[in-house]
């Protein structure tokens, strides 16, 4: 068990039945009643953020995450599968767990969150950006941005189709935010 006193930005705890990181926290000491202290928690398996105020003192559960370092190998029936880059072990996650399947290619690499004392995947975060190749997309005809829009649809090597400016050419590569699902630039 430990306190509020020591919170920590970053800190996982155990808060509603859920796995909740601290994001901020702010220790208040009103001038009349008792101190408190404010927080702002993120659920690590749902990712909604909560606001919660706790007494100055009250008793908290910190739970220790990990992260490590994983491969992205294929997709089956069962779900995805990545190894360890350190000890070389497997494992299957379903498709709710990773934040944006859509852009795993084989030998990509992730970050997965696990719940340190049973082992529990929790997460796959993939980097901000990755870098695909256009596999195939319409070309491009100069003069053709009459209209405001100047994008054309590309379909990348996951299967995945996004808006491109009309530049880009079958074999570009490009970087694409993860988050958004947005093009950025094309890569060299």
């Amino acid at each position: 068990m430990a306190s509020t006193s020591d919170l920590k930005n970053g800190m996982c705890i155990e808060f509603n039945n859920d796995l909740m990181k601290v994001i901020d926290f702010q220790h208040v000491k009103p001038g009349k009643g008792a101190a408190f202290v404010r927080t702002k928690l993120k659920s690590v398996t749902t990712g909604r953020v909560l606001e919660n105020t706790f007494p100055s003192g009250a008793n908290i559960v910190p739970i220790r995450i990990e992260t490590r370092d994983y491969q992205f190998l294929y997709k089956d029936e069962s779900g995805f599968n990545f190894m360890d880059n350190n000890t070389f072990e497997q494992i299957n996650v379903t498709e709710d767990n990773i934040n944006a399947p859509q852009f795993l290619k084989e030998g990509q690499a992730v970050m997965v969150t696990i719940k340190a004392d049973n082992e529990q995947i929790l997460s796959v975060d993939l980097p901000p950006t990755v870098t695909l190749e256009i596999n195939y997309t319409e070309p491009g005809f100069k003069g053709n941005t009459a209209s405001s829009s100047v994008n054309k649809k590309a379909t990348l090597e996951t299967g995945l189709e996004i808006d491109v400016p009309l530049f880009i050419e079958v074999g570009n590569k490009i970087k694409i935010d993860t988050k958004t699902g947005a093009y950025m630039e094309r890569v060299k």
